[in-house]
């Protein structure tokens, strides 16, 4: 296992890049925390509030998920006579999202004590972590693109005479998301920090003075492009359309339904991930020298990160609620499936007794799209 030596380059230590510090030099370099004047480490006091925080956020998170997402797959298998692409995509989403949670766990034990797994592991966890999130955000805007072409266009761009190419599109989806991660197979790696004394699993980027390109800045860039702006682009522009869609028509009830759970998935995505992205905005600016570096301000920054990466994360949490336990034919699928398993329901609980319902999406008139969830 290598280490980091005290003394000479500047180091900086976040949870940016995936719960992962980012050292900006190789191991055989050394380092001064400049933002110290007493040689202590800056970070100190982020890392104690990870140390308690983290460990039980991201416990919490991983049973609500694990719950959430396992429901919705569980459903969504019994149901997989009368798919339809929305259903499809969910069903990727589920996986995406549960294969994330899946490595909390891990990120958890670095943060209460050191990462203790390995290199190997923490290029695996690392990467794993890495395609899963970006799957899941593609995911949502192929989701938004399908609806958006359904209630506005009325045009199918996945017809049941070809379900192969819904498929085609999680594939691409997939294949998208591991590209991305060659840079976590690459950089990185468990080492050990001498002045804080514990072992982490990090990306280890090459310096500038040997070194062309910046790798960290470029990691950065594509994360807010790609992992963040695009998506959202794509979620406020399709959702804008089928809302103004929507308002031109006549209110029925079910239109008022989706009109209200559109503007809570758009919120609730926009909540959850608008904070950190800001406050990684801020970061970056620091680590390119272009904002003054305090340890007071380092302090309140890596806390920040860590809170407002916590509240993105639990969107993984969030996503069954917000995809499949608004859907009223979820509620009906889910309780019919506990009655069969033997479950006694409540007195008080009332069973939908339509057979089939049409989705909450299909006042476009789209009715290939019933779904097993809405």
């Amino acid at each position: 296992m290598d280490s980091l030596i005290a003394g000479g380059e500047k180091l900086t230590f976040t949870r940016v890049d995936h719960f992962s510090g980012d050292y900006d030099g190789d191991y055989n370099e050394t380092y001064s925390d400049t933002c110290c004047s007493t040689g202590g480490v800056c970070s100190m006091e982020g890392m104690r509030f990870d140390a308690v925080f983290l460990p039980i956020f991201y416990s919490l998170i991983l049973v609500l998920g694990l719950l959430g997402n396992g429901l919705v797959l569980l459903v969504l298998v019994q149901r997989r006579r009368s798919w339809s692409v929305t259903d499809t995509f969910i069903l990727h989403l589920g996986m995406a999202d549960t294969l994330l949670l899946v490595t909390l766990p891990l990120w958890a034990v670095q943060a209460a004590g050191e990462w203790s797994f390995g290199t190997p592991l923490c290029k695996i966890t690392g990467a794993m972590f890495t395609i899963n999130f970006y799957c899941g955000i593609f995911l949502l805007a192929c989701i938004s693109l399908d609806r958006y072409l359904s209630v506005v266009h009325a045009v199918q761009m996945y017809s049941r005479r070809k379900p192969w190419m819904v498929q085609a599109s999680c594939l691409s989806v997939w294949l998208l998301s591991l590209l991305l991660s060659i840079p976590d197979w690459h950089f990185l790696e468990s080492v050990r920090d001498t002045r804080r004394d514990k072992v982490e699993c990090v990306h280890n980027y090459p310096s500038l003075s040997q070194s062309w390109f910046d790798w960290r800045l470029a990691s950065r860039l594509l994360y807010h492009t790609v992992g963040f702006l695009l998506p959202s682009a794509v979620l406020l522009f399709c959702y804008s359309c089928i809302l103004l869609q929507l308002q031109r028509g006549s209110q029925g009830l079910q239109k008022q339904r989706a009109v209200r759970v559109i503007l809570f998935l758009v919120l609730v995505f926009f909540l959850c991930w608008t904070p950190y992205n800001i406050t990684l905005m801020v970061d970056t600016l620091y680590s390119s020298n272009s904002l003054v570096d305090t340890c007071e301000s380092h302090n309140a920054l890596d806390i920040s990160l860590t809170a407002t990466s916590s509240l993105g994360y639990l969107h993984c949490s969030l996503n069954p609620v917000l995809y499949a336990f608004v859907g009223v034919k979820f509620r009906r699928h889910l309780l019919d499936m506990l009655r069969s398993l033997g479950c006694k329901l409540k007195s008080g609980v009332r069973l939908q007794t339509a057979s089939r319902r049409s989705s909450m999406w299909s006042e476009s008139g789209d009715t290939s799209h019933t779904s097993a969830i809405y």
